[in-house]
C-alpha cells in the first residue's frame, strides 16, 4: 500500500503546474543561493546548466563583480517552462592596505611564473568539478575553532606594498599559529598542497553542486586528499604560510569560478541559519 501511495504521489508531483523556484539568500555579488524546484526539473542561469538534485534542490552563486541582472531558466518534466529575471544588488568593496611583504610575494620573479600558473591550474581543475553530493546543504560552522578576529574581508581592494593588486577573494581570521582549523562543512578534501606560493599550505573541500571551500597559510594539514570530512572536524592548523605578514586563516568559497563571500555563505548554509 505504501509502495503505491509513493508512486501516485510521485506522479501527482510531476503533473503539478511548474512553477518559479524558491530561492533561499540575498541575491547579490558575492553570494550563494539556494534553489528548491520541482524534482525532475532542468535549471540553467544565463544558460549555464544548474545541477538539481532528485529533492529538487539547487545552488547558484554570483561573484564579486556579477552583472546587475541574470536569468533562471525552470523546465519542467513535461517541457513546460518557467523564466524568473533576477535583480543581483550591488554592494560597495572596502580598500584595504597592506604593508611589509617581501617585494617578491608581490611582483614575483619571472622564475616562479611558471609555477604560479601550474599551481592555478591545479586549483582551476578542482573548482571545475560538479560532484553529485548533498553536503551543501548541510548544516556549516565557523572554520577557525574559539574566537577569531576578521583581519581582512572578501571583495576588498588590496594594495600591497602600496601596489593595487586583485581583490581579496576571502574571509581573513587572525588567530595564533596552531590553532585548530575546522571544516567548515560535510565533503570530500579535494586538494591538498603542502606549498603553494601565494597561499602556502591550503587545502581544499568539495561539498558538491560545484561549491568548494579554501583553508589557505595553515602550519600544518592532517588530512589527505579523497578524505570524507564532517562540518567542525579538525583539518589542519593556522599558520603563516605563503603571502602572510601573520599568522591567520584565509577562508574562501567557490561556486565553480565564482568567488564568492564566505560571511554571506555562513550566513546562508550555516547551522544558526538553518535553525541547528
Amino acid at each position: 500500500m505504501r509502495c503505491l501511495f509513493a508512486a501516485a504521489f510521485a506522479v501527482l508531483l510531476s503533473a503539478a503546474p511548474l512553477h518559479a523556484a524558491d530561492l533561499s539568500g540575498p541575491v547579490e555579488q558575492g553570494a550563494l543561493v539556494l534553489g528548491q524546484t520541482q524534482p525532475g526539473t532542468a535549471v540553467t542561469l544565463d544558460g549555464q546548466p544548474v545541477r538539481v538534485d532528485e529533492a529538487g534542490r539547487f545552488v547558484i552563486g554570483f561573484g564579486r563583480d556579477a552583472e546587475p541582472s541574470a536569468e533562471l531558466v525552470e523546465t519542467g518534466p513535461d517541457g513546460s517552462r518557467v523564466v524568473t529575471p533576477l535583480t543581483v544588488a550591488a554592494r560597495e568593496w572596502d580598500v584595504q592596505r597592506i604593508d611589509g611583504l617581501p617585494p617578491k610575494k608581490v611582483t614575483p620573479d619571472p622564475d616562479f611564473l611558471a609555477r604560479i600558473r601550474t599551481e592555478s591550474a591545479a586549483i582551476a581543475e578542482v573548482r571545475a568539478v560538479d560532484r553529485a553530493s548533498g553536503d551543501v546543504f548541510a548544516g556549516w560552522v565557523h572554520p577557525v575553532e574559539g574566537d577569531t578576529v576578521v583581519s581582512g574581508v572578501f571583495g576588498s581592494q588590496r594594495i600591497l606594498n602600496g601596489e593595487p593588486r586583485s581583490p581579496h577573494s576571502g574571509t581573513d581570521y587572525a588567530a595564533e599559529t596552531g590553532r585548530p582549523v575546522l571544516a567548515a562543512g560535510p565533503g570530500v578534501v579535494s586538494l591538498v598542497h603542502d606549498g603553494m606560493f601565494f597561499t602556502g599550505q591550503t587545502l581544499m573541500i568539495d561539498h558538491g553542486h560545484g561549491v568548494q571551500s579554501v583553508y589557505a597559510h595553515l602550519s600544518r594539514m592532517v588530512v589527505a586528499e579523497g578524505d570524507v570530512v564532517t562540518a567542525g572536524q579538525k583539518i589542519g592548523e593556522v599558520g603563516a604560510t605563503g603571502r602572510a605578514t601573520g599568522p591567520h586563516l584565509h577562508f574562501g568559497v567557490s561556486w565553480f569560478d565564482r568567488r564568492l563571500d564566505p560571511q554571506t555563505v555562513l550566513g546562508v548554509v550555516g547551522r544558526t541559519a538553518q535553525g541547528g
